[in-house]
C-alpha cells in the first residue's frame, strides 16, 4: 500500500509539474491552476532584488536568471516525481533499487536522455522509464523553442524603440518627434511611422500579455527601454507654440484640459511601470 500511494503521489507530482510548463510555454498568460513556478520565482527574487540594488533597477540577467531557475526546478520536480514513482516499483529493476536517492538518479538519468544506470527496468518499471525519456525530451524542446520565442519577442520590441529612439531622442518624447519630422521636411508620412507605432504598441501588448517575463528582459542598446518609447508614443499631443513653430496646423480651440486630464491617466501607468524596472520615465518635452 506505501509503494501504490508512492506511485501515485510521484504521478500527481509528474503531472502538476508538466501542466506548470504546458501553462507557462504554451498557454498564453499561463494558467491559474498551476504551479506557476516562474511566478512566485519571480515575486520571490524580485523582493530580493530590489532590496539588493534598492533603486538602481533591475539588472538585465535578472529575467534570464528567473527563466533558468525555473527550467531547473521543472526538472528536479520531474526528476522527484518519477523517482517516487520508480522506487514505488523497485522491485521491478534488475537488480532491484535499494534507496530512494538512487530511483531518483535512475529516473533523473532517464530524464537527461543520459541512461546511465546499473539497474536494467523489468515489467512496470520499464514505462515509468519510458515515461520519464520522453517527458525530460519534451520539457527540453519547449525550453529551447520557448528560449527562441523570448529573444524573438525581445528583437521585434527593441527594433521599434531603436527606431524611435534615432526619431524622438534618447529618452524618447513625442513633442522632439514632431519637431524633427518638420524640420527636414518629413511631415507627410507621419502618418505611415504612427501606423507603425500602433502595430508595434499591438505586438508589445500581445507578447507581453501572453508571456509576462518579457517585461523583464532588458537590452543594453535600448536607452531608457521600453517603457519610455511606450510614454512616448502614447504622448503625441499638441502644444501650441512648438508645434504651431514647426508648421503644424492646430484646431481653433484645443481642449487641453482633457488632453492634461488624459495624459495624466496613462502617465501613471507607464511612471509606475518604469519606476518598478528602474528606468527614467516618458518625457512630454525634451
Amino acid at each position: 500500500m506505501i509503494d501504490v500511494l508512492l506511485f501515485i503521489s510521484g504521478a500527481a507530482l509528474a503531472w502538476l509539474t508538466l501542466k506548470d510548463v504546458f501553462d507557462t510555454v504554451v498557454v498564453p498568460g499561463g494558467g491559474r491552476n498551476s504551479l506557476q513556478v516562474t511566478r512566485r520565482i519571480g515575486f520571490a527574487l524580485l523582493t530580493l532584488w530590489k532590496r539588493v540594488r534598492r533603486h538602481r533597477g533591475i539588472s538585465g540577467s535578472f529575467a534570464p536568471f528567473v527563466l533558468v531557475t525555473s527550467f531547473a526546478i521543472w526538472m528536479c520536480a520531474l526528476a522527484l516525481g518519477f523517482g517516487m514513482m520508480a522506487y514505488g516499483v523497485r522491485s521491478h529493476f534488475d537488480p532491484p533499487i535499494e534507496s530512494f536517492w538512487d530511483a531518483v538518479y535512475e529516473s533523473g538519468s532517464a530524464l537527461a536522455t543520459v541512461g546511465l544506470s546499473p539497474h536494467y527496468p523489468t515489467g512496470a518499471a520499464r514505462w515509468v522509464i519510458v515515461a520519464a525519456g520522453f517527458c525530460g525530451l519534451a520539457v527540453m524542446t519547449m525550453a529551447v523553442t520557448y528560449l527562441l520565442e523570448v529573444q524573438s519577442s525581445i528583437s521585434r520590441r527593441d527594433t521599434g524603440i531603436i527606431k524611435l529612439n534615432v526619431s524622438a531622442g534618447d529618452p524618447p518624447s513625442a513633442l522632439t518627434l514632431l519637431e524633427r519630422f518638420a524640420a527636414i521636411r518629413y511631415r507627410s508620412t507621419l502618418p505611415d511611422d504612427l501606423e507603425e507605432a500602433r502595430n508595434w504598441c499591438a505586438t508589445v501588448q500581445q507578447s507581453h500579455s501572453a508571456h509576462p517575463s518579457l517585461i523583464y528582459f532588458r537590452s543594453v542598446s535600448t536607452g531608457p527601454g521600453w517603457p519610455a518609447a511606450l510614454g512616448a508614443l502614447l504622448d503625441l499631443e499638441q502644444v501650441a507654440d512648438r508645434l504651431t513653430s514647426s508648421g503644424y496646423a492646430l484646431r481653433s480651440a484645443p481642449d487641453f484640459g482633457a488632453i492634461a486630464r488624459l495624459r495624466d491617466e496613462y502617465m501613471q501607468c507607464v511612471e509606475a511601470l518604469a519606476d518598478h524596472l528602474g528606468r527614467p520615465p516618458a518625457l512630454l518635452v525634451q
